[in-house]
């Protein structure tokens, strides 16, 4: 079962708290998924928050408790979607004050796989996700690269196979229904609309993710580079080079200028000079923003 997986992680996690601390833009996007999320995981505390405040289950409880346990994360590549899932999980879990599971399928298995154990696959992982939901427990399973195996059934180049696969995942979406909020699914993809229509239609929740803002950028490299020294004007300028205007229209990614720009800029500096502000500008003019996926 373990090779399904690239990682079960016990949840609360101190490191990926530690991870959020540092992830710029998290309050945001947990703020916007904050209500939705309660009522999909809270569900015993809706049944007493109703029963003290109208002394009885309102209609409207169950109406929720119909809500599909599904979140699709949107966006471009290295927007952040992956350890945002992470830490929202985390930190709900938190403010629960429950424990849980956060489940990574793999995409290494994903892309070995041959056409009829798609299917397989899919039901294996369901079923870790079942057992690993408690009565005390929330299980959260995250399918990165979604589009893979829940790609929209209405093309004609679907192989059978692939169809029956996206069938039986939107079976069993609609099985963790029943566990009452015991379960969660994250869905991320970089190309939303190849994602059957089906399985939108499911989402309770689609967060959009977005290259960084100037504002983030700034941010992204003050953090980033704390101990150097570097004025807040110098900050700024590196976050116009960074951006769309300077780009041809397509700013960096997050991950453009944590995993690219920034370990380039230290690796031309080391061993033998401070690193500084005119090496990380120049380079990021030698650089380019890697491409949006369509």
């Amino acid at each position: 079962m373990s090779t399904i997986f690239d990682n079960i992680t016990e949840l609360p996690s101190r490191e990926i708290a530690e991870r959020a601390k540092h992830l710029i833009g998290f309050e945001n996007k947990y703020n916007r998924i904050l209500s939705n999320l309660k009522l999909l995981l809270d569900q015993e505390g809706l049944v007493e928050w109703s029963k003290k405040f109208h002394k009885t289950e309102l209609p409207v409880i169950s109406q929720l408790k119909e809500k599909y346990p599904l979140i699709i994360l949107a966006g471009d590549a290295g927007t952040g979607k992956t350890v945002s899932a992470e830490a929202i999980a985390d930190r709900m879990l938190r403010e629960l004050k429950k424990e849980g599971f956060f489940l990574k399928l793999s995409t290494r298995v994903r892309g070995e796989g041959l056409h009829g154990q798609m299917g397989n696959l899919v039901n294996d992982a369901f079923a870790e996700l079942k057992t690993q939901a408690g009565k005390k427990r929330i299980a959260f399973l995250l399918i990165d690269e979604a589009d893979a195996i829940a790609s929209t059934r209405s093309t004609m180049q679907m192989h059978q196979e692939e169809k029956a696969a996206v069938n039986t995942l939107i079976q069993k979406i609609d099985e963790i229904r029943e566990l009452n909020g015991r379960a969660i699914l994250f869905m991320s993809t970089n190309r939303l609309h190849f994602l059957d229509e089906a399985i939108v239609r499911r989402a309770a929740i689609i967060l959009e993710f977005e290259r960084p803002t100037f504002e983030e950028r700034v941010l992204l490299f003050k953090t980033s580079l704390a101990g150097v020294e570097i004025t807040d004007k110098q900050l700024e300028e590196l976050a116009n080079l960074s951006g769309e205007e300077s780009n041809n229209g397509l700013s960096f990614s997050f991950s453009d200028i944590r995993l690219r720009i920034l370990p380039e800029a230290v690796a031309k500096c080391f061993p033998d000079k401070a690193l500084d502000f005119e090496t990380v500008a120049e380079t990021i003019k030698k650089l380019n923003p890697s491409p949006k996926i369509v």
